[in-house]
């Protein structure tokens, strides 16, 4: 063979080996503060949780990355007799990771598995919302009174295989508090484009594309590998040495660092969150306090006191370096028409001191308070604060600041609300009043979804008659004036302390391309890394 016809040959059998050859699998590394304990869609309402799950199952409608609603497992829908009616029609040859094909069953099993005792999502679903079966691929719900916003929530009621479900001993949801895993709560089964390969928690869950996904692909990954990193410093030092590609959240104090490095940034922005203070407002005695045969937050005056007592300018000038807007709602102002009528307490611990005095504490009192230290922005070192304001006006707190699984299952319904003051984060499911108003004002009931996140058990009746109208209120102005009349009464007796909204502040390696949504979604069925 002469050497040109050798060259020529061995050319073209790389050329066959360079086809041949597979490209090299995308892998994006992600850690984030708080764990992932369950797997199970109905187990914990939390935005972070939502979004891992986000990426294996699916609702009936989804949120883009503008935060406007639209289809999901359903392609359309239609809302018949003034809203009291709605018809989904389903996607067709959709399919469960495990092969089984999606259809009405799988709906319908859902919509009573979401609203079963046990599961942290009973708002997203009416309680009297009837599901229909009008073929394999169309559902009726039917609702006793008109629901304009039903579905604004949807995209995180995620859809559980029914066949699936009973074949594995799970069609009743985990609980928050449950001690020993469910079958559902190690493993998953949905429509997404994302399948589990394994979860440890704690440890590490490893995400696999789902090659059969329905969906248009806008992602260049074939494997997300997420990893808890509690530890601040030891979660930033992973990102700038290249351990990992994506962090949630960076310190505050931390953002110079990574936004002075050569291959990192910080993505940050406005977060529609509202970090805030709760009080057991509903025992005749607290769980957790010094004082016995009464409960001091039930007296408004106790209450008043510790909005005044708190400086929430100073939590934004020491805590959170600036990076937080102190609040005067529960809600977002964005979100809110009137929100610039309503404005924040003047700090004045003289004042606050004196109403303590009148409620007949003039030495204070002691108590406890629950505080999740791996799922907020700096969350443990605000409580610590609260903790050095309230003991200016004689009030010892015992801070019990821990994981936020450990915290979740002791302070929600299924750990029987066992907090007597806390703090916590809320999103409204919905981007909207009534969903605050329904989910962490409502009153408690024991067969009732409504208050199902007033861990507090804050109740008023006029407040719920508001809260029910607005629910049907179809025009947007006299809608605004009944959400207005509702806070003035909720501020008014002072059923929580809003503390401020959070910024968004993100980690990334500069190959990496992110959405970043103000609900603080980390989706990365829209990342790409080069």
């Amino acid at each position: 063979m002469t050497i040109r016809k050798f060259l020529l040959a061995a050319g073209a059998a790389l050329a066959i080996q360079a086809v041949v050859v597979p490209a090299q699998a995308v892998t994006l590394r992600y850690a984030n503060q708080g764990d992932l304990k369950s797997l199970d869609p109905y187990t914990l309402n939390e935005t972070t949780a939502n979004a891992h799950l986000g990426h294996v199952y699916e609702g009936l409608t989804s949120r883009g990355k503008d935060l406007k609603v639209g289809p999901g497992l359903a392609e359309k829908w239609e809302v018949l007799d003034g809203a009291k009616k709605w018809r989904f029609h389903l996607r067709k040859n959709v399919k469960f990771q495990n092969g089984e094909p999606f259809t009405a069953d799988d709906v319908i099993f859902s919509a009573e598995r979401v609203r079963a005792t046990g599961s942290n999502f009973q708002t997203r679903v009416p309680k009297d919302a009837k599901f229909v079966k009008v073929d394999d691929y169309t559902v009726d719900v039917e609702l006793s009174s008109p629901n304009p916003i039903m579905v604004a929530q949807w995209d995180t009621w995620y859809i559980i295989s029914k066949k699936w479900a009973e074949a594995n001993n799970s069609t009743a949801p985990t609980p928050a508090s449950a001690t020993t895993p469910s079958y559902i709560s190690l493993h998953a089964n949905g429509t997404g484009p994302f399948s589990i390969e394994s979860h440890q928690p704690g440890v590490k869950t490893v995400f696999k594309v789902n090659k059969g996904w329905w969906g248009k692909k806008e992602h260049n990954l074939d494997e997300i590998i997420f990893t808890p990193i509690p530890n601040a410093a030891t979660r930033v030092a992973a990102l700038l040495s290249g351990e990992v590609d994506v962090i949630e959240p960076v310190p505050v104090q931390d953002i110079p660092r990574v936004n002075s490095s050569a291959d990192s940034k910080v993505l940050a922005g406005p977060e529609l969150r509202t970090i805030f203070l709760g009080f057991d407002q509903s025992r005749d005695e607290l769980l957790e306090s010094n004082v016995k045969g009464k409960n001091p937050f039930k007296d408004v005056r106790v209450r008043h006191a510790f909005n005044i007592a708190i400086d929430k300018e100073a939590i934004k000038r020491s805590v959170m370096r600036g990076l937080s807007t102190p609040s005067a709602l529960m809600i977002a102002p964005t979100l809110f028409t009137y929100s610039k009528d309503f404005k924040n307490p003047k700090f004045d611990s003289a004042a606050a001191k004196k109403l303590l005095a009148d409620a007949g504490y003039p030495n204070g009192f002691e108590v406890g308070m629950d505080c999740p230290n791996d799922r907020y922005v700096n969350d443990a070192q605000i409580c610590q604060a609260v903790v050095g304001m309230l003991a200016r006006i004689g009030v010892k707190v015992n801070l019990n600041a821990q994981p936020k699984a450990q915290y979740f299952a002791k302070v929600l319904k299924s750990g029987g609300y066992k907090t007597s003051f806390f703090l916590l984060g809320w999103t409204p499911g919905t981007f909207d009043s009534h969903n605050v108003l329904n989910d962490l004002h409502g009153c408690r009931t024991e067969n009732s979804p409504i208050g199902e996140t007033n861990l507090g058990g804050y109740c008023n009746k006029k407040v719920d008659e508001l809260t029910a109208k607005i629910l049907v209120e179809a025009d947007p102005k006299k809608r605004d004036l009944l959400i207005k009349e509702a806070y003035e009464i909720t501020t008014g007796e002072y059923a929580y302390v809003p503390l401020h909204q959070q910024a968004l502040s993100w980690g990334v390696k500069m190959n990496v391309n992110l959405v970043q949504r103000a609900d603080n979604s980390v989706l990365l069925y829209w990342a790409t890394k080069k």
